[in-house]
């Protein structure tokens, strides 16, 4: 059954056959992916009303993944902020990142389809990472495509994907960044369609795209929602953290809590890049969404000191999700970012991926102006392990010192 997200149903809830969150979303793609997209929204229903997916799906990131992640009280952070903070541990899954929640589950459903080729698009290159694992532990083939300057700044997460028998693309079109290499993966996909399924990384792109990867990301939330309230005698946090490029990781987690809880939804972009709070509604990548562009409508280059959010947009339904006032997004910059990574590795022993030191750099900041009472409970996602930028990091202190 379809439900109404607009109306009485679940605020994260299913979209629809047109894919819409309220004013955003849709399929804006060309007419010869149109079916594609089609086949892939039925499929996935099917596979999602289906339990022995559901169970496959468990059982390998149960065994295979290593979930349930746990959340972690950070007591001397805490005690230094002068809030409770707690964190979901994504990067312990396997590969680091929260990234192989979506790609097992579209692995199992490109087999399920026929397809024995996958392509994707990466950034900080652990969407590539999860996906070159996927296909390996799947037997398909794997193509990423990155652009040349992440494949510069990750060169190591490049080195893991050749190392799984993935080829990897460097994209030297436009900012040579994670918009052109969707650019790149969408292009190939049109080629290729009949035998090769486009594994894209987050909540963005045409219908389905946004919905399924939420759906697969959704786990994170569930599971946070239980274990916070085994910690929190029986509360939900007061608020929930979480950086947001296209938003996969902050879609996944805000699905736990977004009903029927009283959490504020928290959502950190780059300063670089913030669709939510300085762009304007456009169409990019065959969606709907709020996108960073000028007057004329052209699409403005996005800048970040982290590869994976260094994208001009934000998957739409963030942009509903703003829009109806149930998650508020606000923005850190590089300088916020460096000194939340290290505050966490000298406080807790845990080395965060930049991209999750954004929803750090942001509750280090509203602690200390005050806009986190005191006392809160806040629950940050910590989206992925900071060993892939940990080069690039030293780079940036040496050259100060």
């Amino acid at each position: 059954m379809t439900t109404d997200t607009t109306s009485s149903g679940p605020i994260m809830g299913d979209p629809g056959p047109t894919g819409r969150f309220g004013d955003f979303g849709g399929r804006y793609v060309p007419e010869a992916l149109v079916p594609a997209c089609i086949e892939l929204e039925e499929a996935f229903r099917g596979a999602w009303a289906d339990s022995g997916f559901r169970t496959e799906l468990d059982g390998i990131l149960r065994n295979y993944g290593g979930r349930p992640t746990p959340v972690t009280v950070c007591g001397r952070l805490s005690d230094q902020l002068g809030v409770r903070v707690l964190l979901k541990r994504e990067d312990l899954a396997h590969t680091g990142s929260h990234k192989l929640n979506n790609v097992v589950g579209q692995g199992l459903l490109a087999r399920r389809m026929g397809k024995h080729k996958l392509i994707a698009e990466t950034g900080a290159g652990q969407h590539g990472v999860a996906t070159a694992t996927a296909a390996a532990l799947f037997g398909m083939e794997c193509t990423v495509y990155m652009g040349e300057i992440d494949t510069r700044r990750q060169e190591l997460n490049v080195f893991r994907m050749e190392l799984l028998g993935a080829t990897v693309v460097p994209v030297t079109s436009g900012s040579r960044t994670l918009k052109d290499a969707v650019n790149e993966a969408m292009r190939s996909w049109v080629a290729s369609v009949a035998d090769t399924h486009y594994c894209l990384g987050s909540v963005m792109g045409p219908h389905p795209y946004p919905w399924m990867v939420r759906e697969f990301q959704r786990v994170i939330g569930d599971e946070a929602r239980e274990q916070c309230r085994d910690l929190l005698d029986g509360g939900d946090p007061d608020v929930v953290v979480a950086c947001a490029g296209g938003g996969s990781n902050a879609a996944g987690i805000f699905a736990g809590f977004a009903d029927d809880t009283s959490s504020e939804l928290v959502a950190v972009e780059a300063a670089g890049g913030a669709a939510v709070t300085t762009g304007i509604p456009g169409i990019l990548h065959g969606m709907r969404s709020a996108l960073i562009q000028d007057e004329e409508g052209q699409i403005l280059e996005a800048e970040s000191i982290s590869a994976g959010l260094d994208y001009p947009g934000i998957g739409p339904e963030h942009a509903h999700l703003a829009d109806l006032g149930r998650a508020r997004y606000v923005a850190a910059g590089d300088e916020a970012v460096l000194e939340a990574f290290q505050l966490l590795a000298r406080t807790e022993g845990i080395l965060p991926a930049l991209e999750s030191s954004h929803a750090l750099a942001w509750v280090v900041a509203a602690s200390a102006s005050g806009e986190l009472p005191a006392g809160s409970s806040v629950l940050i996602n910590l989206s992925g392990r900071g060993d892939k930028d940990v080069a690039q990091v030293r780079d940036i202190l040496r050259g100060r010192a």
